[in-house]
Formats: structure tokens, C-alpha cells, sequence
């Protein structure tokens, strides 16, 4: 229901240190009707052009404060509430090249009162 919402097209950048491109950041939103603990997005898995992103370059910057997935995991008190734009910064050697890429986003969430987990995902073109 929310998952058209999931990437926000029009905050892609990349991350520049030490004049390099070392990956690239794009908004995120939660696809549920309710904030969630951060220890309660147990994946985010990120697909650029076709190749996916190993987790250990994905971390989440919530309310000016990053967190790996280890740290998510362990997270007692951060949550990422509904409609906030959360950023997702990908460690990817270059960046992203100036142009189309088509991005996909597959958010693994654990709620509390559901016996299985929701898995949702969202896939859009972005431009650089």
C-alpha cells in the first residue's frame, strides 16, 4: 500500500570524500502505517542496475544519526516514523555514473503482531 512511497526519486546523491565518489544516498521512506523501532527493520537490501548491494555497505541515517545494520539490530530506543525521510547510504566504489539507474528497495520489516514478516519492496528509475 505504501510502497510507492518507499523511494523518494528526487533525493539521489553521491558521497563524496577526499574528492572520490565513494557511494551514493538516496531518500527512504517506511512502508508501514506506523513508526517502527529501528531494531525492527531486520533487512534493507539495496539493487542498483541489476547488481545488489552486500548489507555490510548499506547503513541508514535516521534523525542525523547512521546506523549499520548491526547497530539497528541492537537499537533500543531510535525509531524511523511514518512519512519521515530516512537516507540510505550505499558504499559503492564510483558512485553512481550522471544518468538513469533503476534502484530497487526491499525492506524486511518485523511486526509485532504479525506472525510472519512484511516484506516490502519498491523498485523506480532515479536520475543522477
Amino acid at each position: 500500500m505504501f510502497e510507492k512511497y518507499m523511494i523518494v526519486e528526487d533525493d539521489v546523491q553521491n558521497i563524496v570524500e577526499n574528492g572520490q565518489n565513494t557511494g551514493f544516498q538516496f531518500g527512504a521512506r517506511l512502508p508501514y502505517y506506523r513508526g517502527l523501532g529501528l531494531s525492527m527493520v531486520e533487512e534493507i537490501i539495496v539493487t542498483i542496475d541489476g547488481e545488489k548491494i552486500q548489507q555490510e555497505n548499506v547503513s541508514l541515517t535516521v534523525q542525523d544519526k547512521n546506523y549499520t545494520m548491526a547497530q539497528m539490530e541492537i537499537e533500543p530506543e531510535a525509531r524511523w516514523e511514518m512519512g519521515e525521510i530516512a537516507h540510505v547510504q550505499v558504499r559503492k566504489k564510483g558512485g553512481l555514473t550522471t544518468g538513469e539507474h533503476k534502484l530497487h528497495l526491499l525492506l524486511n520489516l518485523r511486526v509485532s503482531y504479525m506472525p510472519f514478516p512484511s516484506i516490502r519492496q519498491s523498485e523506480k528509475v532515479i536520475k543522477l
